[in-house]
């Protein structure tokens, strides 16, 4: 009997050891530039940087950011599209990869551009509307229509593009008490208290923190401690330390830029994102720099930069590390693929694979568990 039940945990354990070498890679794409399918579903093997097609959703509209619930069975989706935007529910197998549409509803407000969610609720950031809108789950993993819309107001000196507000990302606080939201076009971080049960009060505004004017603050990340908040701009490619604490205070208090110092040619600063141990930061930017900073953290939550490489392809909108941290993927909006570069876990210093995942137009990528 012994033998048998030795036997059994040993398989046990090389099934577990497998399936945590291995994680689904998922992808949203614009589709109104080449051929594609919408939300694509990769098996990615971290111990050797290979992949493999699993599954795609079907004629899903501009996917373009992509939010995974906790429990990993649904998949929420901007549907980047203009006046015409929505926001879109989705079942999700991840033995199978099968993404299968559960409904959608209006945006409120054009060119969605990011998305959180959690057990009750899918907070989304509309660019082009300049607001945020919030849905409630059903039951079964859909969505309501809108039940809070929140506007922003004013403009910054940028006129190209700062015409107006451009909400552009929504991050909730490590725990969960606020949501703070990034504002391109007013250069300023938003602070709402999250109240997930209340009906239509869902958010509401604490306060917001002013950034350098014309930066067009875009993306955010917490350090792992929570005590940090690392905010990079996407117009000039500031990157801005703001301290942290849980009663919601954000202060700005340090400040640097991603830019080499002999770089001239134009700057679209986009994804930032912590390594999975929390000592590393990475910052993607685009238009004619294509290239990703890498920063170490140091224990004062200052930033040191390690080095800036080149994504080897053009618009590096969204990259993603695997949850072990041996890989980084870059996808590039305008040359259609997903670079794969491995990762030094000491160093943080990233070299290219030579894999490359070829797809129209790939734009959010996110891993989740198998």
């Amino acid at each position: 009997m012994k033998k048998i039940y030795l036997v059994l945990f040993s398989a046990l354990s090389l099934t577990t050891a497998k399936a945590q070498n291995k994680f689904n890679l998922l992808v949203g794409t614009y589709t109104n530039t080449c051929q594609s399918n919408g939300i694509y579903v990769y098996e990615f093997d971290v111990t050797n940087g290979e992949y493999k097609l699993k599954n795609s959703s079907e004629n899903v509209v501009s996917p373009s950011y992509l939010s995974v619930s906790a429990d990993n069975k649904f998949i929420y989706a901007v549907n980047e599209n203009g006046t015409q935007s929505t926001v879109s529910a989705f079942s999700y197998d991840s033995g199978s990869g099968k993404v299968s549409f559960l409904n959608k509803n209006d945006a409120l407000g054009a060119d969605p551009c990011h998305l959180i969610n959690d057990d009750k609720n899918v907070i989304v950031a509309n660019y082009s509307g300049g607001n945020l809108v919030v849905f409630k789950k059903n039951t079964d993993g859909s969505i309501t229509e809108v039940q809070q819309l929140i506007q922003h107001e004013g403009k910054g000196p940028n006129a190209a593009r700062q015409e107006k507000a451009h909400v552009h990302m929504v991050a909730f606080s490590p725990d969960k008490k606020f949501v703070l939201s990034n504002d391109l076009g007013l250069d300023k971080v938003f602070i709402y208290k999250y109240n997930p049960a209340s009906k239509s009060e869902i958010l509401t505004l604490k306060g917001s923190v002013d950034v350098k004017p014309g930066s067009g603050p875009r993306h955010l990340t917490f350090s792992k401690d929570g005590k940090f908040v690392y905010l990079v701009q996407e117009l000039d490619g500031t990157l801005t330390t703001l301290s942290w604490d849980k009663t919601g205070s954000l202060k700005v208090v340090a400040e640097t830029s991603i830019l080499p110092k002999d770089f001239k040619g134009g700057t679209g600063a986009a994804a930032i994102k912590l390594s999975p141990d929390g000592n590393f930061l990475y910052v993607s930017d685009r238009v004619d720099a294509n290239a990703i900073s890498v920063y170490k953290i140091l224990k004062t939550g200052a930033l040191e930069l390690v080095e800036q490489q080149s994504t080897l392809g053009k618009g590096p909108r969204d990259f993603a590390i695997d949850p072990t941290g041996n890989y980084l993927l870059v996808g590039h909006q305008y040359t259609n693929d997903i670079v794969i570069f491995k990762r030094d876990i000491a160093t943080g210093k990233i070299t290219d694979t030579g894999r490359r995942i070829q797809l129209c137009s790939p734009v959010g990528l996110v891993f989740t568990k198998i």
